[in-house]
């Protein structure tokens, strides 16, 4: 079993009288990173799961000595899928607050209940965010050799956990179609009014056609017969279960520059290209370029993750086609990246490097991507 790499940081942390968020979307590994912990932990756990209608009678009575009697003797309280869990906020609160010594580590499929469970518990928490697979953890039981030969099935079926270890391509589809069509959506039917669920397919399947390039909402509502807001709150439903992210357009307010543009990415490649309808082998196909930009912007996000960077992160484009497409911005530091799958001679966009002098630039491409997500 793979090492995760939110193991190190959340054991670290574990002996505080805090509480540990750890989010993320379904199947990347969450309750077998809770099981890791526990088998590398001493003391006494309590674990619960949220999706139990029990564990929900248990905590219903909201009261100190409730807590008390269900805490004593232990150290930890684990609950797995804790928004399933109503007023789950204040009832960690109560609890990190009145029974001592403890730590909590809740996890959660989605953004969209956790964040409002987490209101209360400002000041009290730790926040993880998890992933699928990161090749920074592939690692662990792959030489160099072994992860090039690999690239290509992650650049067409992902880094799901349990795909990764799945025998034949056709395993790893049907995998897929299952992910798709019965987790992908669920945390969102659950919590929020969706009268057509199948509008979310339908609109991730353009965003997966448009990976890369700015995106406009109004034609999103167009093809989708839905207004501009609708689509935003869309948009903002599939983040939140981390199916997608938005990455914004960076300036300095130069005239040229394009500020108000965002683009779209997929946490996992798999994902993107199942609903795209396409996984061909690479040599069939025209889209390398694409599958580069996200697979390799995904690890990125991973790598910053696991070894906790404060970071914020941009796409740069001018109206005259010069663009970047990542920008890292950490204190003072700017770093410039371009996604290239081939390496050929490629040079500063001029308008960039008139306007931040001190900025770093680098391609990455299949010789070098190593070291810069591992």
């Amino acid at each position: 079993m793979l090492t995760r790499g939110l193991e190190k940081a959340i054991l670290s942390r574990i002996n505080q009288q805090k509480v540990s968020l750890l989010i993320g979307a379904r199947r990347v590994g969450k309750t077998a990173l809770l099981d890791m912990i526990a088998q590398r932990f001493s003391k006494k756990i309590l674990r619960l799961n949220g999706e139990d209608t029990d564990v929900e009678k248990l905590l219903e009575n909201r009261t100190i000595t409730n807590y008390k009697n269900l805490l004593n003797g232990y150290d930890i309280l684990m609950i797995d899928e804790a928004q399933y869990i109503s007023d789950i906020g204040r009832k960690l609160k109560l609890m990190i607050d009145e029974i001592k010594p403890l730590h909590i580590i809740i996890t959660g499929s989605s953004a969209l209940d956790i964040g409002k469970s987490g209101e209360p518990l400002v000041g009290r928490t730790f926040t993880y965010y998890m992933y699928t697979l990161a090749q920074v953890e592939l690692k662990q039981q792959e030489n160099v050799l072994q992860t090039k030969q690999n690239l290509e099935e992650r650049l067409i079926y992902g880094s799901y956990p349990e795909l990764v270890f799945l025998a034949t391509n056709d395993e790893k589809a049907r995998y897929l179609q299952e992910l798709v069509n019965t987790y992908l959506f669920k945390d969102i039917l659950a919590f929020e009014n969706i009268r057509n669920p199948q509008k979310l397919k339908d609109l991730l399947i353009l965003i997966a056609l448009q990976i890369g390039a700015e995106v406009s909402l109004d034609e999103l509502g167009k093809s989708l017969n839905l207004s501009k807001n609708t689509v935003e709150r869309y948009l903002d439903l599939l983040s939140k279960v981390f199916v997608i992210y938005q990455r914004k357009g960076f300036s300095k307010n130069l005239r040229k520059e394009i500020a108000k543009s965002n683009r779209w990415y997929f946490y996992d490649n798999g994902i993107r290209n199942y609903l795209a309808g396409n996984l061909q082998p690479l040599a069939l196909r025209q889209d390398i370029g694409v599958l580069w930009e996200n697979y390799i912007l995904s690890e990125r996000i991973k790598y910053n993750t696991i070894h906790e960077r404060q970071l914020d992160s941009y796409f740069w484009r001018t109206y005259d086609q010069q663009e970047i497409d990542l920008i890292e911005v950490e204190d003072e530091n700017m770093d410039a990246f371009e996604c290239k799958w081939k390496l050929h001679k490629y040079k500063i966009p001029t308008a960039f490097a008139k306007a931040y002098l001190n900025a770093n630039y680098n391609i990455i491409h299949q010789d070098n991507y190593l070291d810069w997500i591992t």
